[in-house]
């Protein structure tokens, strides 16, 4: 562990004094964005003018995410990086920390939010939930902090960044009434949201479901039998009809879930994989921020009607 710490501080070190120069040679801003929704994001604000990197892809779970030495690279050759926080990214948290002595300017985009307002937990090293994103009011304020660093780092875009980020809020306001209009056919009480890990409370508090995870607020911890009798017995007190996978975390923990159902004499269907800590494949509708939250959404609701 100590020998594989060494080796990531030896290629960052390098990294730091060799991309640098080699990759600001356009003339444009470099900026490395962690997790997939956040490198959607500053796509759409940054566009053509910024140099952008995502470190994560689709179906990658943030978590566990741990960084290679061609991520300490991007990040070392950064002018900017953005990433969630709240202890999202747990793994990279050192790579951060050995990065701050450096001139690269580090966002944590979570970290903006008044923490009055994020939901707490006992069980996670930050205390907060992290999964804000599913609040796009949380997201809308991502989109400001991301205007407001580009325009610093580089004024003279200010106004192209300005421009791009009002026409993504403008989107993000769409898709918000859109998918109000869309939970609005689901009766209320059938808004129960089961799924793999607790990824979506934000979610819940903002459209009225009650949401249960069968894992923590963390998919590093894992799920025992206790908790799958617990939430099974969930399942049948209130006739849930359908459960649901995530992209990013493992089939099996729900296909257990389903089968202490069943074994109780009740049918309950997986009503589909759900995006929660990563967007689809790129190119794809859900490889889009706004094109995830539709997809969930709709495959949500038809699961539970």
């Amino acid at each position: 562990m100590k020998q594989s710490l060494y080796i990531v501080i030896i290629i960052f070190a390098l990294s730091v004094i060799s991309c640098k120069g080699e990759n600001e040679s356009n003339g444009k801003l470099n900026v490395v964005a962690t997790t997939s929704m956040i490198t959607d994001l500053v796509k759409n604000i940054g566009g053509d003018l910024i140099n952008l990197e995502g470190l994560m892809g689709a179906g990658v779970d943030p978590h566990l995410y741990k960084a290679s030495a061609g991520d300490v690279t991007k990040l070392a050759g950064a002018d900017v990086i953005f990433y969630n926080g709240l202890h999202l990214e747990g793994k990279l948290v050192e790579v951060f920390e050995k990065m701050n002595a450096t001139q690269v300017t580090q966002i944590p985009l979570g970290e903006s939010l008044d923490k009055n307002t994020l939901i707490g937990s006992d069980y996670f090293a930050s205390n907060y939930d992290p999964h804000v994103w599913f609040n796009i009011q949380y997201f809308k304020q991502f989109a400001t902090e991301v205007v407001s660093t580009l325009s610093r780092k580089d004024p003279q875009n200010a106004k192209s960044y300005e421009a791009n980020a009002q026409n993504y809020l403008a989107q993000l306001d769409e898709l918000e009434a859109e998918i109000k209009a869309t939970i609005a056919t689901l009766p209320a009480e059938k808004r129960i949201l089961v799924t793999a890990h607790d990824a979506f409370n934000y979610f819940g508090k903002s459209y009225g479901f009650e949401v249960v995870g069968l894992q923590g607020l963390s998919t590093a911890t894992e799920a025992g039998v206790k908790d799958v009798q617990r939430l099974s017995q969930f399942i049948i007190d209130n006739k849930v009809k359908a459960i649901f996978v995530e992209s990013s975390v493992p089939r099996r923990t729900i296909e257990a879930l389903q089968a202490a159902v069943q074994s109780r004499g009740q049918e309950v269907v997986i009503g589909g994989s759900l995006y929660s800590d990563a967007l689809g494949n790129a190119g794809s509708v859900e490889g889009t921020y706004i094109g995830m939250f539709k997809y969930n959404v709709t495959t949500i609701v038809e699961a539970l009607k």
